[in-house]
């Protein structure tokens, strides 16, 4: 059965969804709190947080909203957004969260990532793949990298890599289906990892052929958000998980 993680995205405090990861093109769905407990309620057992202040300052900027939904000790959670130092790593971990998505520095300075794998171990670490027009993108999706998303996945399959979340930003938020070529592909490639599906759900039968696909995570956000995943669906999901 395939992992259903709902998605909250925070910018000053608050639950927002961007289109194409653009900060000018956001949309608030209240307090993220609130968000965090409804998901668990309903039988989620991990929820996917990104700090966008974080990512655009470089630094973890919204940790208080991590510590009240970690204190809710209801769900995992993994933490993006910011991580560009061992410290700032750390802060997220002490913060409460369970995994850490690092996105820009695995890109930008692969060797600290490397260490940071062999330090807090791949269980705990998470490369956050983010691909634009066939690139990288860093930086809160501000700037391309001139790596390819299989050139990034080769540096550290010598370092223990397991977990991924591989996003197609032109799809995010976009409601108009996954990249379903891209993550069988990297499915094919490098089969010791597991890639969690992320931009472009939307609609339940999404999900379904994503689990057909065989892949084993998908994060369901903005089709939520808009009404066109149901919390029931998504708590059948996670009821038969």
């Amino acid at each position: 059965m395939i992992e259903v993680i709902p998605a909250i995205d925070i910018i000053e405090g608050r639950c927002v969804r961007l289109s194409q990861g653009d900060y000018g093109r956001s949309k608030t769905y209240g307090d993220p709190l609130d968000m965090a407990k409804a998901f668990a309620d309903a039988g989620a057992s991990r929820v996917h947080l990104v700090d966008l202040d974080g990512a655009k300052a470089s630094s973890p900027s919204n940790l208080a909203v991590l510590e009240k939904i970690a204190s809710l000790g209801a769900m995992r959670s993994e933490w993006g957004g910011g991580i560009k130092s061992a410290q700032a790593l750390r802060s997220v971990f002490d913060a409460g969260a369970d995994y850490a998505i690092v996105g820009s520095i695995a890109a930008l300075e692969p060797d600290l990532f490397a260490g940071w794998l062999q330090a807090f171990g791949p269980e705990k670490l998470i490369l956050g793949a983010d691909v634009k027009n066939a690139r990288i993108a860093v930086k809160g999706w501000l700037e391309e990298s001139a790596l390819g998303i299989e050139d990034l996945l080769e540096k550290f399959r010598p370092h223990g890599l397991v977990q991924v979340i591989c996003t197609d930003i032109s799809k995010d938020g976009m409601l108009c289906g996954p990249s379903e070529e891209m993550y069988t592909q990297l499915k094919s490639s490098f089969p010791e990892m597991e890639f969690t599906v992320s931009g472009g759900i939307s609609e339940n039968a999404d999900i379904e052929r994503i689990e057909e696909l065989g892949l084993p995570r998908v994060i369901v956000g903005k089709a939520f958000y808009e009404g066109r995943i149901t919390l029931k669906e998504l708590a059948k999901w996670w009821q038969n998980a």
